[in-house]
């Protein structure tokens, strides 16, 4: 009877010279680590192509209804309380934007105010070949719209904002510098005047806290 035949297990040697694989220790790091100047980094050619004609003026008609945007919007609010277009659902216009917009009425009427005032800088800005940049929303005109300036005074501070900016669009913060500055040599009286009815505001006066929209009778105007 022919035994099977003997199952030996077969044993490779290594060369003194050659390296041993490692067993326990970590794998080895080739990822260049020791040495960051060998490190390699691939940079993918990205091909940029030009708009056409036709995409230029695209994106220039949809630029300008970006920058218009806020106009529109206080163009539109405006329209809608003077015609009094909200009288068969609400009682009054604040009513009609905080339900209808979301919109408080300080919000509302702060852009009725911005469009005020970027209408008296398109009458009143220098058109001496020179093209000054226009507001691309009510936050730049907000100051201008508080402070109550005459609509050439507008122009010339939006004038000196956009020379301070670098002639590019000036923040509100920029605005609100040369209101303040205009203000000062100008000294604009206080709008304000005793008997008037105005919504309250509080701000920080901790003795009007609780009393926001409460309405309220001018007693004394300072400066």
């Amino acid at each position: 009877m022919n035994k099977p035949p003997s199952r030996r297990k077969k044993v490779i040697s290594l060369a003194s010279g050659e390296p041993k694989p490692a067993t326990d220790s970590a794998p080895e790091n080739t990822s260049g680590q020791d040495n960051p100047a060998s490190a390699t980094i691939t940079v993918t050619a990205v091909e940029v192509t030009e708009l056409t004609q036709k995409e230029q003026s695209l994106r220039l008609h949809l630029e300008h209804r970006v920058e218009r945007a806020f106009l529109e919007a206080g163009q539109a609010l405006m329209e809608l309380r003077d015609r009094r277009l909200y009288r068969s659902t609400h009682r009054t216009f604040e009513e009609y934007c905080r339900e209808r917009f979301n919109y408080s009425r300080d919000a509302a009427y702060l852009k009725i105010s911005a469009t005020v005032v970027y209408e008296n800088l398109q009458k009143f800005l220098p058109t001496n070949g020179r093209q000054i940049p226009m507001p691309t929303n009510e936050r730049q005109l907000r100051f201008l719209a508080k402070a109550e300036l005459e609509p050439a005074v507008q122009a010339d501070v939006w004038q000196q904002a956009v020379e301070q900016a670098g002639n590019k669009i000036p923040s509100g913060r920029i605005v609100k510098e040369v209101v303040d500055k205009i203000r000062e040599r100008t000294k604009v009286p206080n709008p304000y005047h005793i008997g008037e009815i105005c919504i309250l505001l509080p701000k920080d006066d901790p003795d009007l806290r609780g009393k926001a929209g409460y309405w309220g009778v001018v007693t004394h105007v300072g400066e």
